[in-house]
Formats: structure tokens, C-alpha cells, sequence
């Protein structure tokens, strides 16, 4: 599994999710199974038979989760660069085509969220800006065409 980067609020979530899957999740999973198994012959028993598979989707999703944690790293922002557009960069960039203005943070892809302005570095507009500094024009392939943006600002919070 390979390594990814997280904002410290990224790796909160990451962090809580686990948690409340193995604090409160799995108990109600065991308890979902005891019940079933109370009801009498589990060869003729769906209900327990639902219950064992979810207690085993249940689990992989833990041991998912729990790599995934494992592999986490904290971006130290005091470090980044704001010459370039990196991973956690506020850019102002210009459509040249309409003229308008946008504001996006460069996140990773875990923590997007295009209503917040938090767009994936891996999404075609997010890898188009990567390395980018201001006054170059970024030239990004989307669905219908081409679009230049002119890079208008690079910034941290």
C-alpha cells in the first residue's frame, strides 16, 4: 500500500472513522449475530447469515482503514513552497476564455470537496496546476476540450 498525505483535519476524520468502526460498528455486528443465533437452527437461518456477512464486510473495511492509517503521513505545511502550486496551495487562477475567476485549495483526493473549493490534485484541473507559478497559463485536458487558466495567486492559510 502506498504512502498518502493528510492534512492534520484529514487525518482527524481518517482517524475518528476508525474508531467509531471498531468502538460502536463492530459491537453492534456481534450483537446483530448473538441475536440471530438465538433464534434457534442456523442452517435455515438468513437472518444470521446476513449478519455473519456483514460482520465480514465489516472487518474488511477495518483492516482497510487501518493500512490506510498505517501508510498516512502529516503534510507539515510550515515547509511547503508557495512559489509553486503544491498539494495544499490556495491558487486564484483565471478561465482566459470567459475571464473568470476561481478560487481552489489543492487537496488531497480523500479530503475533496468541490463545494468548499477543495479540489483533488489527482483531478485533471488539480494535476494541470501542479508545478505551476504565477503568470504561467496552465493548459488542462477536460471531457470537452482544452482550457487555459492563467495563474493568478499562490497562497497557504
Amino acid at each position: 500500500m502506498s504512502i498518502s498525505y493528510y492534512t492534520a483535519e484529514g487525518l482527524k476524520k481518517l482517524k475518528d472513522e476508525l474508531e467509531h468502526l471498531k468502538s460502536v460498528e463492530r459491537p453492534k455486528a456481534s450483537q446483530a449475530i448473538a441475536e440471530a443465533r438465538d433464534k434457534g437452527d442456523l442452517s435455515e437461518n438468513a437472518e444470521y447469515d446476513a449478519a455473519k456477512e456483514a460482520q465480514g464486510l465489516l472487518e474488511m473495511r477495518i483492516s482497510k482503514m487501518e493500512d490506510l492509517y498505517a501508510n498516512a503521513r502529516l503534510i507539515d505545511e510550515s515547509q511547503l513552497d508557495i512559489s509553486k502550486v503544491l498539494v495544499l496551495s490556495n491558487v486564484k487562477i483565471k478561465n482566459q476564455a470567459n475571464g473568470m475567476e476561481m478560487k481552489y485549495t489543492l487537496v488531497a483526493e480523500s479530503e475533496a470537496d468541490l463545494k468548499t473549493g477543495k479540489i483533488s490534485v489527482t483531478s485533471p484541473i488539480g494535476k494541470g496546476l501542479l508545478g505551476k507559478s504565477v503568470g504561467e497559463i496552465a493548459e488542462i485536458t477536460v471531457p470537452n476540450g482544452k482550457l487555459n487558466f492563467e495563474i493568478l495567486e499562490i497562497s497557504r492559510d
